[in-house]
């Protein structure tokens, strides 16, 4: 890998981590159609530090009181004595799917599932499921927020999840989904998931890590680097898509997955890119 690999796949993942179009798929396909290597999962899952650091700065007030409120319901014996300490509960119980099944189906994750015939699935199906939550949000009466949320939704959004775990779907993209199926505002369903992905995030990026410093093909100057361009991209994305969803629908994602999806797979069947 190149400097130059390194910035545009930094640039890519700090693009698409947050917006419901899916980093992993867009790792893989732009380096397919340019002809580069796979920098694989392991690279990938490392540089989503990079922007695990952007959602860290950007809510840091929120989660500082997330933090606090849990620990001050432990000393006192009383962890769900107010609705922050409840919230992160709430967090830790949504993390628990995406961490079980991805540790059972870790191998087949990094390997069989990264075909680009899996990620075009992945683009159109995830597309035609948002396009029904966005049909069905736009029938309900009331729309909720951050403090209507309870458990159920934390285990239904967590179990949304554990699904991005398949390469093209999107962790924010299944998370948003999850959250308009419960009715949640478009910008709460974002503010949810990117709270959400947190911990799931931090511990992929740690695991893949300790992998990474045993088989680096890429090397450590580029991914520090992507890594950097990546918290840099994702910090900006993150506020980009916030703003966008008060105002907007998902559509505009929706489309763009569809036709990604479509010409990939005319790509892939006409033999012009190899699904491995």
């Amino acid at each position: 890998m190149t400097l130059w690999q390194a910035i545009v796949l930094g640039l890519i993942q700090g693009l698409t981590e947050y917006l419901p179009v899916s980093s992993t798929a867009h790792l893989r396909i732009i380096p397919a159609f340019l002809r580069w290597e796979d920098p694989g999962a392991a690279f990938s899952a490392v540089i989503q530090l990079g922007t695990l650091a952007a959602v860290l700065i950007y809510f840091w007030r929120d989660i500082a009181r997330i933090i606090a409120a849990v620990a001050r319901g432990l000393i006192k014996k009383n962890p769900l004595g107010t609705d922050d300490a409840k919230f992160g509960w709430m967090i830790a119980v949504g993390t628990v799917p995406v961490v079980a099944f991805g540790l059972v189906f870790k191998k087949h994750i990094e390997t069989n599932l990264r075909s680009l015939y899996v990620i075009a699935a992945a683009m159109i199906g995830l597309a035609l499921i948002l396009a029904f939550a966005e049909w069905l949000e736009r029938r309900r009466q009331r729309l909720r927020e951050i403090k209507d949320l309870g458990w159920l939704d934390s285990i239904i959004v967590g179990f949304s999840q554990a699904i991005a775990l398949i390469p093209g779907s999107s962790r924010s993209g299944c998370t948003i989904t999850g959250g308009l199926f419960l009715g949640m505002k478009r910008d709460t369903a974002a503010r949810f998931s990117f709270l959400l992905s947190l911990p799931a995030v931090f511990a992929a990026g740690i695991l893949e890590l300790k992998e990474l410093h045993h088989a680096n093909t890429a090397g450590w100057t580029n991914t520090i680097v992507a890594t950097t361009v990546s918290f840099v991209v994702g910090y900006a994305s993150i506020a980009f898509l916030l703003g966008y969803l008060r105002r907007h629908t998902t559509w505009l994602f929706i489309i763009y997955r569809l036709v990604l999806g479509a010409i990939l797979l005319a790509l892939l069947t006409s033999g012009k890119l190899a699904p491995l």
